[in-house]
């Protein structure tokens, strides 16, 4: 009978360890979800603190940066949009326009006939540009240096024309430059001068003309 008495008491015993440890976890699984309680209420406030601030630089208007404008150099030399352009191989001076927007330069050209000299293709061309029955054409003779596709910008297929090499001089400036031959009849000016001829030479200020030259004498 003693033993069953003992044996109930550690039992007992047992019980209430295991309700005091119990209610001990209890408190702790509460003081636990306290703190995430506490933790999710801070992160969310995290949260909205950098939404507003995202949204505040995002509406933000950007400084806008300043270039300083690059001096032009005295020795930098200054095109007109209009200059008058001599070919040594005739020494006559045509009006020329020079056009950043076109990379190529280009030279009217009618009657354009192909032949061979010494082996090599050449090809001569009427430069002139006067439409009257007595005009006295302007034959230019040239080694035909390559074939270039050139599309204008109001038509979609690009058209084959031959690429020439010719000196030419425009005030103190003297250079082999590279023309395009197309029949430019239609246009103000026999001859245009691209990008291509610019760069590394002079800079354009289209607010003028004859910078460099003087107009033709009518």
């Amino acid at each position: 009978m003693q033993a069953i008495e003992t044996s109930e008491q550690n039992i007992t015993q047992q019980l209430d360890a295991l309700r005091t440890t119990i209610e001990s976890q209890n408190s702790t699984i509460v003081s636990l979800q306290d703190n995430v309680s506490v933790l999710s209420r801070r992160v969310d406030n995290l949260a909205k603190q950098n939404a507003r601030q995202l949204l505040d630089e995002s509406q933000k208007k950007p400084e806008p940066i300043v270039i300083p404008a690059t001096p032009i150099a005295e020795t930098q030399t200054v095109l007109g949009s209009i200059e008058m352009v001599e070919f040594e191989q005739i020494n006559q001076s045509f009006e020329a326009r020079i056009d950043t927007g076109a990379a190529t330069s280009s030279l009217n050209a009618v009657d354009i006939q192909e032949f061979e000299r010494n082996g090599n293709k050449w090809v001569r061309f009427n430069l002139s540009t006067d439409k009257e029955e007595d005009a006295e054409p302007v034959w230019m003779e040239a080694p035909l240096i390559r074939y270039a596709k050139v599309r204008q910008s109001n038509t979609a297929k690009a058209e084959r024309r031959a690429v020439i090499e010719l000196w030419i001089k425009l005030g103190d400036i003297r250079e082999k430059a590279q023309f395009t031959l197309a029949d430019r009849s239609h246009m103000t000016h026999a001859v245009l001068l691209g990008r291509e001829f610019i760069k590394d030479i002079a800079l354009v200020d289209v607010s003028k003309t004859y910078v460099q030259t003087k107009p033709q004498q009518q």
